[in-house]
């Protein structure tokens, strides 16, 4: 792993708020639990877990189904249990990227054996991966603390031809709801003592997609899945590089 003492400014300001705050929402595991992720089980989050394990499982599926060598990509990996669920596929290789120091450690202790696996720290946007290139690269419940355009422009200049990006585990809204969500989540963060967050977590609409060559692997909106006894509410949205 690189050193742990890049000076990242702001983006380490949104680290520290963030690894408190996950604290808080009793999202910091034990090294035995995150070994038990995303079928973790006795944990007040179980219901949350439920549905990243049905995200996780369509992934490692579409994945597994490529049959070919694979260089992937996790932005805002955290502890890396996403990562690591990918790295057990045949012919992958996969990074995992992260601002967050503490996280990253325990995802280098827990997985860091694995060979075709390894954790950076580092943002995307400051060249960290220089001219690494990547034929999938995964946004696993991050992308909310991206701005949309900015960072997907960012992450299609590191994709191979024939890539493609892979968002789940987020909220995407219809326009008019936007200002809604953003209010809801002003108040939260406020409730519970975290105002600074609010700077950090962005409001992506589905229009903010058609500006990609993307389309939905998962459409939570869809009639059949709407049928679903365990419902997905998160799009499974996928974007090939600008030239397929």
């Amino acid at each position: 792993m690189q050193s742990l003492q890049y000076d990242y400014g702001h983006t380490q300001l949104f680290a520290d708020q963030y690894y408190e705050l996950r604290k808080f929402e009793n999202r910091v595991y034990s090294d035995e639990e995150l070994l038990q992720l995303p079928g973790l089980i006795a944990h007040p989050l179980v219901t949350e877990w439920r549905i990243r394990k049905n995200s996780f499982d369509r992934l490692f599926k579409y994945l597994s189904q490529k049959k070919t060598a694979l260089q992937v990509l996790e932005i805002g990996c955290g502890n890396g249990w996403v990562s690591a669920g990918l790295a057990k596929i045949k012919d992958i290789t996969v990074t995992g990227l992260d601002v967050n120091a503490k996280e990253l450690e325990q995802a280098q202790r827990v997985f860091g054996a694995r060979s075709n696996l390894k954790f950076i720290i580092g943002d995307i946007r400051d060249g960290i991966l220089e001219d690494k290139i990547f034929d999938t690269i995964i946004f696993a419940a991050s992308i909310q603390y991206f701005p949309l355009r900015e960072i997907i422009t960012t992450a299609l200049g590191k994709l191979s031809l024939q890539g493609e990006i892979h968002i789940l585990d987020s909220h995407f809204y219809k326009q008019p709801d936007i200002d809604k969500a953003r209010l809801s989540t002003k108040n939260y963060f406020e409730k519970i003592g975290f105002a600074g967050m609010e700077q950090f977590y962005f409001h992506h609409s589905i229009d903010d997609l058609k500006k990609f060559n993307y389309h939905f692997n998962y459409d939570p909106m869809a009639w059949i899945n709407r049928l679903a006894v365990h419902k997905n509410p998160f799009y499974h949205v996928v974007i090939k590089n600008r030239y397929q």
